[in-house]
């Protein structure tokens, strides 16, 4: 398969979520047939419900800082599915990309063959396949692995981490993971294993109790209770103080955007002290951690292209995060153009974002878990009023409408990170819009 046939392909395997199947079986029996690719590298998962990508990107950034070879993987890709496969800070190349699909569509269809598979593994078995390989391939010295869903049966846990790292959870994906803090929290909890290394970020009181319980369990001491956490407190604007037990840093700027974003922060400079201490890597006078803290990039989290502010913002806890961020740093106008998916607290979310908008443009992504535009106008708080809303029917529709409404402002684009890729899409191809 060329690039083209390749994702091709891997869509015909259906939405990864309508599509998903919970259980680790088939990607294990995958990345057996492949020979174990994960084997070969250092490994870190991150799982939680809000910051993972953050995480990751800042993790990301520090290593590459401090010269050392990383791969990660993300999801979901908001333009290319290149994009959820990263080597040394690049998306992974087409031809490569193209050439390892191939091979684990191979193995994919042998395995069924051969009966040792009842199904087909799925696109994100697949593409998780596709990424383990290309570290392997690549040989890169760490591997950065974003949970796609949960934790306990997420293709990611298949890999094996050294190092479980679990942000701050919150509700969400309720249908999948459970409808309580403490039974999220047990399946994010799952992917410590008896030999994890474990960070854990800050948490509501019933989530640590469920994870600590779960390091109990395996006779396991998470990392504050290892080493003394790195703390980042604010002091100006933009500027953060950074310090642990042997370090101190009095001026730091993170390179993403929102106060939320020190937590995210927090919690990779404590992977960072897992990684120095227990697996020898070295980050001491390279200045990497400043230089990487300013370096990270998470596109479509709080990204401003022009007038236009791109954020992913797709349950409650991304929600407050976004309004604690513009009631600080932005005052202009909003034109609001939103679009989510159904299995989200829709309602939950405009009644925080709407009363921010001057104007509201309600759109459908291109998704099949999308909401349309009249479901999302039902679900407006009461407090809107209704001749600031338009309703349309394609992603493209909106931002013209947006734009033939703008008069100074931003055009605040959120509620999906489905939407928010659309939309970064006709930026970068039909700028005129």
């Amino acid at each position: 398969m060329n690039f083209e046939e390749a994702e091709k392909y891997l869509f015909s395997l259906g939405n990864e979520v309508d599509t998903m199947r919970l259980g680790l079986a088939n990607i294990t029996a995958l990345l057996d047939a492949l020979g174990k690719p994960h084997g070969q590298y250092k490994k870190v998962q991150v799982a939680g419900t809000n910051g993972k990508g953050s995480v990751c990107a800042f993790l990301n950034a520090i290593c590459l800082e401090a010269g050392i070879r990383t791969g990660m993987y993300t999801s979901p890709h908001l333009i290319s599915i290149r994009e959820r496969i990263k080597i040394d800070g690049a998306d992974i190349s087409e031809d490569d990309f193209a050439a390892l699909a191939s091979r684990v569509r191979e193995t994919s269809e042998s395995l069924v063959a051969s009966s040792k598979l009842e199904r087909l593994p799925t696109f994100f078995e697949q593409v998780t396949a596709i990424a383990l390989l290309a570290f392997a391939e690549a040989k890169v010295e760490l591997a950065i692995l974003e949970t796609g869903l949960g934790g306990r049966f997420d293709a990611t846990t298949a890999a094996d981490a050294d190092i479980a790292a679990i942000t701050r959870i919150d509700l969400d994906h309720q249908e999948y993971l459970g409808a309580t803090i403490e039974k999220i929290a047990a399946e994010k909890a799952a992917i410590i294993h008896e030999h994890s290394s474990v960070v854990i970020g800050r948490q509501p009181e019933a989530a640590l109790r469920v994870i600590l319980d779960r390091c109990a369990e395996l006779d396991i001491e998470p990392n504050f209770k290892t080493y003394v956490p790195w703390t980042i407190t604010a002091t100006g604007s933009e500027s953060y103080r950074v310090n642990t037990d042997r370090y101190f840093y009095p001026n730091v700027v993170l390179g993403l955007k929102g106060r939320h974003q020190a937590e995210n922060a927090e919690t990779a400079l404590n992977i960072i002290q897992g990684l120095q201490y227990k697996f020898g890597f070295e980050f001491e006078g390279s200045g990497a951690i400043v230089s990487g803290l300013k370096r990270a990039g998470h596109p479509g989290r709080l990204e401003y292209i022009g007038n236009v502010l791109l954020d992913g913002a797709h349950n409650m806890a991304g929600a407050a995060a976004l309004l604690a961020y513009l009631d600080e740093f932005e005052k202009r106008p909003v034109i609001l153009v939103f679009g989510a998916m159904k299995d989200k607290a829709v309602k939950e979310m405009l009644a925080v974002i709407a009363p921010k908008a001057d104007s509201i443009i309600l759109t459908k992504p291109y998704n099949t878990r999308a909401l349309g535009p009249d479901a999302l106008a039902d679900l407006l708080p009461d407090s809107v009023d209704r001749e600031t809303v338009t309703l349309t029917h394609s992603v493209e529709e909106a931002i013209r409408c947006a734009s033939g409404l703008f008069d100074g402002g931003i055009i605040l684009v959120t509620g999906s990170l489905y939407l928010v890729g659309e939309v970064k899409k006709l930026l970068e191809t039909k700028p005129s819009i």
